[in-house]
């Protein structure tokens, strides 16, 4: 025998693998097992149990591909260890990932509330910030609307010459060969003209009705609000928008996290359409609430965040048992910039809260707080997005996103809880 007979004998008894296999143990996977039924045609699924550790353990040691999956299951023995043996194809995988997403964002909150019990946690101070994410489309696939309403008077004008040549070379054939010729299929050129046309009028449709919802929302008159010239429309991914990031305009989605201090665990995330962060303080909060269970203390965030609506939230003066300590920066800092000391004296009459937020920042206890931001949350993206190397998400579509997030970030959770236990 060249292996041992146990697979169990291949891998280190601390060996990651069995960690994931133990939590995922753990969890409530009954609304996974009930899509099957009691289905007997056909061959029988592949174990949903087992099939989410090798999803999730592929997450954890950074092999999001289905295709790279399948490539591991056969080469890999941590893999093969968590398949028992079993060696799904990636459409298996793929499908598997996408029929049962909406089940998978859901273990987010199953894993961090095993975390937070393990270690009887309370969520007090956390860091929130967000991270613009590559969508699974290109932003050359992308539309403004002024380019809308001039690209159809091009493309009728090239249809309009297609078709004259058509009928040219018609007459032709007609005075050549007679008049038995069919003549009813469209030249490849016009029919890919045709079709792109038919797509911009869909697209410039769609866009219209984004804005009249937006102006719904907003207590404005849907009649008269129209999009702007450079609002735009991606053809591959419609729900993803351009947004500016690190490394300059993407098209993609704004990714959240909410990190608490101690093990830098993710209490809160989700993903938005939101081109920054001024909104989403408030959204974030209730987030934070529904998926850990607790109200944070005190919010660490960056000036991206900063409105007099927010602070105002934070303060909660018709409920002061719901306040939360705010540490939020007034206004982007230069690197290397000088930081003024805070200023002694009263504040001016009329103060607003930015101004007492700024101050606030500028004392020595304010101060030593909101230093501590960027070594809480901002690692955690490092490690999601250059230690494992997800910079791009692979599904389409808001909904879609906000579960494979939801599925980063819960494996994420998993690592800190490993490296606490064995490291």
């Amino acid at each position: 025998m060249l292996l041992p007979p146990s697979l169990r004998d291949w891998l280190p008894e601390k060996h990651l693998a069995y960690f994931v296999s133990d939590v995922v143990d753990n969890l409530d996977l009954s609304a996974m097992e009930a899509a099957y039924g009691n289905e007997k045609r056909g061959q029988p699924p592949y174990n949903p149990l087992m099939m989410t550790k090798v999803l999730v353990y592929a997450y954890c040691v950074g092999v999001f591909s289905s295709r790279r999956i399948e490539r591991r299951l056969v080469e890999d023995i941590a893999f093969r260890v968590l398949a028992a043996g079993n060696q799904p194809n990636f459409r298996t995988i793929s499908d598997f990932r996408k029929i049962h997403l909406k089940t998978l964002e859901g273990l987010f909150e199953q894993v961090l509330q095993i975390a937070l019990e393990a270690g009887a946690m309370k969520v007090g101070r956390v860091a929130l910030d967000g991270t613009k994410m590559k969508a699974n489309a290109s932003k050359h696939k992308a539309m403004s609307y002024d380019r809308m309403r001039e690209k159809p008077k091009q493309l009728k004008a090239e249809v309009k010459q297609l078709l004259e040549q058509a009928e040219a070379a018609d007459a032709e054939e007609d005075a050549r060969y007679g008049r038995d010729r069919r003549g009813d299929e469209l030249p490849a050129e016009l029919e890919r003209r045709e079709t792109r046309l038919k797509k911009i009028r869909e697209a410039k449709r769609a866009l219209e009705e984004r804005v009249r919802q937006r102006a719904t929302a907003e207590g404005a008159d849907p009649k008269q609000s129209k999009p702007k010239d450079k609002d735009q429309y991606n053809f591959t991914d419609s729900e993803s928008r351009i947004m500016k990031g690190a490394d300059g305009f993407v098209q993609g989605y704004n990714a959240q996290a909410a990190v608490e201090p101690d093990l830098q665990l993710i209490v809160g995330q989700t993903v938005t359409q939101a081109t920054n962060d001024k909104e989403q303080l408030l959204p974030m909060v209730e987030v934070i609430e529904r998926q850990s269970g607790q109200r944070p203390e005190e919010i660490l965030a960056d000036s991206g965040y900063c409105s007099e609506k927010n602070l105002e939230a934070l303060e909660s003066a018709d409920e002061p048992a719901q306040r939360i300590e705010g540490y939020i920066a007034t206004e982007r800092q230069k690197q290397d910039e000088y930081r003024e000391a805070c200023p002694k004296g009263p504040l001016p009459k009329g103060a607003t809260r930015c101004d007492r937020m700024r101050r606030k920042l500028k004392t020595k206890a304010g101060k030593a707080v909101y230093a501590a931001r960027k070594a809480i949350v901002e690692p955690v993206f490092g490690q999601i997005k250059q230690a494992r190397g997800f910079r791009q998400f692979l599904l389409r579509g808001i909904e879609k996103v906000r579960g494979e997030w939801a599925l980063l970030c819960l494996t994420h959770n998993i690592l800190k809880c490993y490296r606490l236990c064995y490291e």
